[in-house]
């Protein structure tokens, strides 16, 4: 439910305001059931951070605002304090687990400075505890971020995921930092041509046309 609320899968909007705010009361009621589960608490956590980001992801005309142009005075910070002291309690019980680490993740990604490195190390960790395509999509973006971009390639080249629009969009970014334009054009083409989500598609596009630019 907190996926499709943060990032609608069609549509006109990226976020879904009414979905995200079920799941975190639902999150909230399963963490006061299960007060001893550590995942259940690294899962609410999880949500409350990236949740806390809801208002900067979109600027006032409805265009996609990425994360490292997000105006830090719109993100909501009790939000993220009350996440990250959640996120406390779970690690405190010496139980860790996929959600915890993603939260703590999600804690990097709201951090004065991105740590990018340890961002993906932590990913790289998840992949051990939690395998997935998805989680390796998600590391070979982070990878790029810290400035090694070929080695994100690497990572995506294990990984068949051709109908999946973040991986090719994943890879459009990786292909355009080190330097392959024209097969970044293709893998912007690709992820536009799977995109569903007006506003996601708008970013796409404009990113597209930069790199022709």
């Amino acid at each position: 439910v907190f996926n499709e609320g943060y990032a609608a899968s069609t549509g006109d909007r990226l976020v879904r305001d009414d979905l995200c705010a079920e799941a975190i009361r639902l999150g909230r009621l399963l963490a006061t059931l299960m007060p001893d589960d550590a995942e259940a608490a690294g899962l609410l956590a999880l949500m409350l951070i990236h949740d806390a980001r809801r208002a900067a992801r979109v600027s006032d005309d409805g265009t996609y605002v990425a994360l490292p142009d997000q105006d830090r005075q719109r993100w909501d910070c009790e939000r993220i304090e009350e996440g990250k002291a959640i996120l406390d309690r779970a690690l405190r019980l010496r139980r860790p687990g996929p959600y915890q680490l993603q939260a703590a993740i999600a804690v990097l990604h709201v951090s004065e400075t991105v740590d990018w490195p340890q961002i993906a190390a932590l990913y790289g960790m998840l992949a051990q505890q939690a395998p997935s395509p998805v989680v390796e999509v998600n590391r070979a973006v982070a990878l790029g971020m810290a400035g090694d971009p070929r080695a994100g390639l690497e990572v995506l080249d294990a990984v068949d995921l051709q109908d999946y629009q973040p991986f090719h969009a994943a890879r459009a970014e990786l292909l355009r930092r080190s330097g392959d334009r024209d097969a970044a054009d293709g893998a912007y083409a690709r992820a536009i041509e799977l995109s569903a989500n007006a506003v996601e598609r708008a970013e796409l596009e404009r990113r597209r046309a930069a790199l022709r630019g």
